[in-house]
């Protein structure tokens, strides 16, 4: 078995500890298990809502939007990042705009979202897309900018288009960049759509944590929250697979370089 492996076994069995830790002290009283419950309970309540539908139609009330709201920031960042990056009156007109945005929290835009868009679906797309775009377009400019020019003058030399330099050139060599970007705004997305709905919305795994808690069902709480994390944790496994296969040529570069 190698290295890793073990270390990997490893983090699980710590991972199995914190969890014991966990229903032992509650159960024990060492801490308060109304507000701490033991994992038992929680995972009987899991269960439960996963019988009943109920964490799956929240989940699905929580994936159209945040499927609208990254899809749209990843196009957006793609097509402006790379036009910031490769033409220099692109980068000049949009830059001032761009890092006058980026600094400003997303969170801090929902109350002007609630205004302009009302608390409907349109909102939250805008408040997950707004939050997403910077670090798309951030790193596809870097991405961009990064492009060995060895490779622009290859490109004139065969006479190539602005459009075939893009394509065939820039965007495949840019991608290790942008697809570091997409898979920082894969969490930022996941983080905006809880905190969206938790503000205003009727549905959603962020409106049941927080009605839960409102409620008193620390339980049902505990089992939203601890439905998220596997959320967070399936999405990004899945985006790494995609990254591996994406830019198994540049892994499989970068493994030949260090050896």
């Amino acid at each position: 078995m190698r290295r890793d492996d073990i270390l990997r076994i490893g983090g699980f069995i710590v991972l199995l500890a914190l969890l014991a830790v966990w229903e032992l002290a509650s159960e024990t009283q060492l801490v308060n298990p109304v507000y701490l419950p033991p994992i038992t309970r929680i995972g009987a309540a899991f269960a439960r809502l996963t019988e009943n539908g109920e964490l799956a139609r929240q989940i699905l009330g929580s994936a159209s939007r945040f499927v609208a709201g990254y899809a749209v920031a990843v196009a957006l960042g793609i097509v402006i990042g790379v036009a910031m990056g490769y033409f220099r009156a692109g980068y000049l007109l949009l830059e001032p705009v761009v890092e006058l945005l980026r600094p400003l929290p997303p969170p801090a835009i929902i109350p002007l979202a609630i205004l302009l868009l009302g608390i409907e679906d349109r909102m939250k797309i805008f408040v997950i897309a707004f939050g997403c775009f910077f670090p798309v377009v951030v790193n596809a400019i870097q991405g961009v900018a990064g492009v060995d020019r060895v490779l622009f003058d290859t490109a004139l030399t065969f006479r190539l288009s602005t459009r075939e330099i893009l394509w065939k050139i820039v965007l495949p060599a840019a991608s290790p960049s942008i697809v570091a970007g997409m898979r920082i705004s894969l969490a930022v997305a996941l983080i905006l759509t809880v905190i969206a709905e938790m503000v205003a919305s009727n549905n959603g795994i962020g409106f049941f944590i927080l009605d839960t808690e409102r409620a008193f069902r620390i339980t049902d709480m505990y089992a939203g929250i601890f439905t998220l994390m596997v959320v967070g944790y399936a999405l990004n496994r899945i985006f790494v697979a995609f990254e591996g296969r994406a830019l198994a040529w540049y892994f499989g570069q970068s493994r030949q370089e260090r050896t």
